[in-house]
């Protein structure tokens, strides 16, 4: 089976922060996807490394992303490093949150 990005991505769009009505993907918190021969890496981030539910939703990354891509392993590494800022935002989560360019 081969593994489809926009299929990582569809799930990934269906995961939200508890406290933020927007999902991980349009937040910006997924840095990359890279889809190897054998191995599915995700590099995603918080909006601040004292988020009280990162466990349970770096589980649901990697459990959403397994659903898809089916026998390949999924791995998600947790980086901090480029800090997460609003810029990262799709406009859709921006506008969600009634954020404009002014000010950020």
């Amino acid at each position: 089976m081969t593994v489809n990005k926009d299929d990582i991505i569809a799930g990934l769009k269906t995961i939200y922060d508890p406290e933020i009505p927007v999902n991980i993907w349009d937040m910006g918190l997924i840095y990359d996807i890279d889809i190897g021969e054998n191995l599915v890496v995700i590099k995603m981030t918080f909006t601040s490394p004292t988020c009280p539910m990162m466990e349970e939703m770096l589980e649901q990354v990697r459990n959403v992303a397994q659903s898809v891509s089916g026998d390949t392993p999924v791995r998600v590494d947790l980086v901090w490093d480029p800090p997460w800022d609003l810029s990262r935002m799709s406009d859709a989560a921006r506008l969600e949150l009634d954020l404009t360019n002014e000010g950020w």
